[in-house]
C-alpha cells in the first residue's frame, strides 16, 4: 500500500516540532510513501500542532479545513503538543481521523493501519508522565540549515507554560549519541545547525554531562561550519560557555535568552529560575568578549498582575540593556496553570497595547543593532529561496542581508561588506570573496 501512497505535513510551533516533523517525514519515506507538498492532494495529512501560540485550537481547524478541500478523502492525523494537552477537543475537529499524543507520535507508522476516513477520531494519548524516552530529532528539509534536538522536556514548571504538560520531564540522550545525529547532518551539505530543545541548557540533568561538553565535543565534528545556540536560559547559561563560544571558529555570536520580564517581583510570580541582575550579568559577559554578538530576548506581555509601574520596569530594563531584537508574546490564559488562577488579571486591550509598544521598541533594537554593523566585513551564508530577484542570508551574528539573485551564491558562506540598512531594515551588501 505505502508504495502508492502521499503524505504531507504541517508544522505549527517552534524548531523543535520542524526537527521531531523532519524525521517523521524520513520515517515515512523509508516505508515507501511519497512525502509530497501540502497542496499535492495527499492521502495522509500529518499535522505537527503547537501549545503554545495562542487560538491554538482555531490554527488547528482552519489548516484541517484547508486538507480537506485539498483531498476530502485524506487521512488527517494530529500530532504534537496540542495533541497531548487536548486529545479529546482535537479529537472532535471535523475530519480529524487519528490523535497521537507525545509518546506514541514517533510510532505513528504503527498506528496507520488503513486510510479509509473515520466516524469518530481514533485518540491514543498517553498520561504525560509515561513520556520517558528521548527520541532523537533532526531536519534535512532546508539545504543550509538543520535543526538538531538534543533535549525534550521541561523541569521547571514556570507558572504560565503548558509545555512540560505537553513534553513531560527534562530528557536528553548522551553526547556521543547526540554527536552520531550530529554526524549524518555532517554528511550532507549543511552548513549550519541550530541546537534546539525546550530548556536545552539543562542537557544532562545533573548527571556526569552536561551542556558545555556537548558545545565542546560539537566544536570538533568536521563538515559543520556554523553552530548556533537557539533559546537558552539566563541561568544555565555558564561564563565558561560563552568564553568557549567567544574562542570557537565555528560556535557563531548569537544567543537568544528569554527574559519574560524586567519586574523581579513579575519574575518570582512567574517562577523563573533567575531574577534581572542574572540576566543583565549574561549580557554584559557576552558583550564584554563578543562586542558584535546578536542578542534575543523574549518576553511576556500582560502576565497576571503586571500594572502600569511593573511593565515599565521592563522597558526601562530593556532600554538599558545591548540586546538586539525581542520576541514579544501576550500572555494568555492556558488550563492548568498556576498563573491562570492568580489575581491581577490584565485587560486583554492594554496587553495588546503593551505588545505593540514592546515589538517598536524592537525594532528600534534591531535597528541600532544593524547600524553598529555597517561597514564592516562578515560571513554570510545565503538561503535557497529567491524572492523577485533577491537572495536572502544572514552573517555569523544573525544579521539579514539581502542581493540580487545569483544562484552560485546559494548554501555558499561568502565574505560581503555590509553597506546600507534597506527601507525593509533588511542589509544591502557587496560581495568581498568566497570563503568556502
Amino acid at each position: 500500500m505505502s508504495q502508492y501512497k502521499k503524505v504531507a505535513f504541517y508544522t505549527l510551533g517552534c524548531k523543535l516540532n520542524f526537527s521531531e516533523t523532519s524525521t517523521i517525514a524520513r520515517n515515512f519515506e523509508n516505508q515507501g510513501f511519497a512525502k509530497v507538498d501540502f497542496n499535492d492532494n495527499p492521502d495522509i495529512f500529518i499535522i505537527n500542532t503547537c501549545s503554545v501560540t495562542e487560538n491554538a485550537d482555531k490554527k488547528c481547524r482552519n489548516i484541517v479545513k484547508k486538507a480537506l478541500k485539498i483531498n476530502p478523502d485524506a487521512f488527517v492525523t494530529m500530532i504534537g503538543c496540542y495533541a497531548q494537552l487536548k486529545p479529546t477537543q482535537i479529537s472532535e475537529i471535523p475530519g480529524v481521523d487519528l490523535v497521537l499524543g507525545a509518546n506514541e507520535k514517533f510510532n505513528i507508522l504503527e498506528h496507520i493501519e488503513n486510510l479509509e476516513k473515520k466516524e469518530l477520531a481514533e485518540v491514543k494519548a498517553n498520561n504525560i508522565k509515561e513520556t520517558k524516552d528521548f527520541i532523537p530529532s533532526f531536519s534535512m528539509g532546508d539545504r543550509t540549515r538543520s535543526f538538531l534536538k538534543i533535549q525534550d522536556g521541561c523541569d521547571y514548571f514556570c507558572t504560565f507554560c503548558t509545555i512540560p504538560l505537553a513534553r513531560g520531564k527534562s530528557r536528553n540522550s548522551s553526547i556521543s549519541e547526540t554527536l552520531n545525529e550530529a554526524n549524518k547532518i555532517a554528511d550532507s551539505d549543511i552548513k549550519e545547525v541550530v541546537l534546539t530543545g525546550v530548556n536545552i541548557g539543562d542537557f544532562g540533568q545533573g548527571g556526569d554531562e552536561n551542556f558545555h561538553q556537548l558545545v565542546q565535543e560539537l566544536d570538533k565534528i568536521k563538515g559543520i561550519d556554523r553552530w548556533r545556540i537557539s533559546s537558552i536560559e539566563p541561568n544555565l547559561l555558564e561564563n565558561e560557555t560563552i568564553e568557549f563560544v567567544a574562542n570557537s571558529n565555528h560556535f557563531v555570536p548569537h544567543f537568544h535568552i528569554p527574559l519574560q520580564s524586567g519586574s523581579d517581583t513579575l519574575l518570582k510570580a512567574m517562577r523563573r529560575k533567575y531574577l534581572s541582575e542574572r540576566y543583565e550579568d549574561r549580557v554584559s559577559k557576552i558583550k564584554e568578549l563578543m562586542p558584535d554578538a546578536c542578542i534575543g530576548v523574549d518576553v511576556i506581555v500582560g502576565f497576571p498582575g503586571e500594572t502600569e509601574e511593573e511593565f515599565m520596569k521592563t522597558v526601562n530594563f530593556l532600554n538599558g540593556l545591548d540586546v538586539s531584537y525581542y520576541h514579544v508574546f501576550t500572555y494568555s490564559e492556558r488550563a492548568n496553570t498556576t498563573a491562570k488562577k492568580m489575581a491581577g488579571s490584565v485587560p486583554i486591550n492594554v496587553r495588546r497595547e503593551r505588545s505593540k509598544q514592546l515589538q517598536i521598541h524592537s525594532e528600534k533594537k534591531k535597528r541600532h543593532f544593524y547600524s553598529t554593523q555597517l561597514g564592516k566585513i562578515k560571513t554570510v551564508l545565503f538561503e535557497a529561496e529567491e524572492n523577485e530577484g533577491t537572495i536572502f542570508g544572514f552573517t555569523d551574528n544573525y544579521v539579514k542581508v539581502k542581493m540580487p539573485y545569483d544562484k552560485s551564491l546559494v548554501n555558499q558562506l561568502i565574505k560581503v561588506h555590509l553597506k546600507e540598512i534597506d527601507r525593509d531594515g533588511v542589509m544591502k551588501v557587496e560581495l568581498v570573496e568566497v570563503v568556502i
